[in-house]
């Protein structure tokens, strides 16, 4: 059974930091591109970052550019996302999702249940 099970999220302090892991079972992320995406209240879905396989080539949303760190460890068929100098705005439930290429073609189909992210002071 495919799944993709987030972790990492919390309450942080507005400048502070997290580490969100996405750990995969049921099929190797070795060959798929994997993404994030967040959920704010009353708010548009948003894609946060996403790195390829293999080439390992990382986008980023204008809004974490600079901010946010995404890299992988396929031996550990896990996708990590550095957050930091968190802002209140980056309050929401992230989620990481499965691609259908190996590179970010922004096709997505399996997705976890999410991790919540609340930057406050």
């Amino acid at each position: 059974q495919v799944q993709l099970v987030e972790s990492g999220g919390g309450l942080v302090q507005p400048g502070g930091s997290l580490r969100l892991s996405c750990v995969a079972s049921g099929f190797s992320m070795d060959y798929y591109a994997i993404g994030w995406f967040r959920q704010a209240p009353g708010k548009e879905q948003e894609g946060v970052s996403c790195i390829g396989s293999g080439d390992g080539i990382t986008y980023y949303a204008d809004s974490v550019k600079g901010r946010f760190t995404i890299s992988r460890d396929n031996a550990k068929n896990t996708v990590y996302l550095q957050m930091n100098s968190l802002k209140p705005e980056d309050t929401a439930v992230y989620h990481c999702t499965t691609d259908t290429h190996s590179y970010c073609s922004g096709e997505y189909d399996n997705w976890g249940q999410g991790t919540q992210v609340t930057v406050s002071s």
